[in-house]
């Protein structure tokens, strides 16, 4: 298979790809229709133009994975494919796999690392919720190890989810030994359980997507219900530990312009939302540069990040 990051400027390919995107459109010079693609693998995202909507365009949908011949073009300084012909591929013409990004870590150390956590938190109700949750209940477990962290900006790949949540796990360990006046057991059990409605915002592989819940009520607020309703069936625990648990959950995005509900009130919150943020934009320059086919010490410019990004070669 020749994957989306091993294509070059001016090269034909007769492939399979993801169809993650499809969008008809109109040409404001021609007036002509034509469909915009975005085409996936595990490596990476294209966007794919199909000019001239023919016979050889056959019937397919977004989900779909299909066979394209296409000829691939740089425009705007970023590779697209010129796509002449396509049909939706047959059962056994392509392995899921090679669709499917996945996270490089090891799945099995990452959830022993997170029982780990667990165990060393020594408020019993906190120990029990994050037991009831994250143990206990099979199907977040299980879900919990192959989900994405995001649709697009970072992690966002199978395992992505419990990656994120273990590195910034870590941070917070540490910013916890190191800082005073610092609960320990809430910002552990913060940080593991700050994304865990991302379980119900996002789709699973290999369609991510917003679900339905996703796009009305978001991670932050569903992750922050669902918390709340497993400390409710714990018998005796804490209504103001509850509290705080949801605060730091509710506050762990930081600002009011990035989608927290509430600014960070406790030291928890407030280291919480920190790790979150460095992880995640560490993940990204790291992407960044993995990604970059340029010979240069120059990684290239990130949208996301607003900044042209330096390779750290001395």
């Amino acid at each position: 298979m020749r994957y989306i990051k091993e294509l070059r400027d001016g090269e034909r390919v007769v492939d399979f790809y993801l169809c993650r995107q499809r969008q008809s459109m109109k040409s404001q010079k021609t007036g002509k229709n034509y469909l915009s693609l975005t085409l996936s693998d595990k490596t990476g995202n294209i966007s794919g133009k199909v000019w001239d909507i023919s016979r050889d365009i056959q019937s397919f949908s977004e989900g779909d994975y299909i066979k394209i011949d296409a000829t691939v073009q740089t425009f705007n300084n970023e590779l697209q494919l010129n796509i002449k012909k396509i049909r939706k591929a047959l059962e056994g013409e392509y392995d899921e796999a090679d669709y499917i990004p996945t996270t490089d870590k090891n799945v099995s150390q990452l959830y022993e690392k997170l029982t780990e956590y667990i165990s060393s938190t020594e408020n019993p109700y906190i120990r029990k919720l994050l037991t009831s949750i994250f143990i206990e209940n099979k199907a977040i477990s299980d879900s919990f190890k192959k989900h994405t962290a995001a649709k697009a900006m970072h992690h966002n790949y199978m395992g992505g989810l419990i990656e994120h949540t273990i590195s910034v796990t870590d941070i917070c360990s540490f910013m916890a030994s190191h800082y005073e006046n610092v609960n320990r057991d809430i910002l552990i059990a913060s940080a593991l359980l700050h994304d865990i409605g991302k379980l119900k915002e996002l789709s699973e592989f290999p369609n991510i997507d917003y679900t339905d819940d996703g796009e009305l009520l978001g991670h932050i607020v569903m992750g922050s219900e669902y918390i709340g309703k497993v400390a409710d069936s714990i018998e005796g625990f804490p209504h103001q530990l509850r509290s705080l648990l949801q605060h730091n959950i509710l506050a762990h995005h930081g600002e009011y312009e990035y989608g927290s509900p509430k600014l960070p009130r406790t030291i928890e919150a407030f280291i919480l939302h920190c790790a979150d943020d460095t992880d995640a934009k560490v993940k990204m320059f790291e992407t960044a540069i993995a990604d970059s086919s340029n010979s240069g010490p120059w990684a290239g410019y990130n949208k996301i990040l607003a900044r042209n990004i330096r390779k750290t070669e001395f």
